[in-house]
């Protein structure tokens, strides 16, 4: 449990490793069995992913789950 008045945010820098693969939303899509409209709802932060998921995008992305995701404290 977090102390009174400190939040935090999840970050999530899925679209920039896409992009520095050169993936599109589709390819990325294809290739973790799941809708376009998926990525983009996880990339705009709109749609939390299962843990499942999760890593199977760092592995298509070669990359861990620390790295895509993590909390920053504000």
């Amino acid at each position: 449990m977090k102390a009174k008045g400190i939040s935090s945010i999840m970050i999530n820098r899925i679209r920039k490793y896409r992009k520095q693969k050169g993936m599109t939303q589709a390819d990325l899509a294809q290739q973790v069995g799941i809708a376009r409209q998926t990525v983009n709802l996880i990339e705009n932060g709109k749609y939390n992913p299962s843990l499942d998921l999760c890593i199977r995008i760092c592995q298509c992305l070669n990359t861990d789950l620390n790295t895509l995701f993590w909390e920053v404290e504000r």
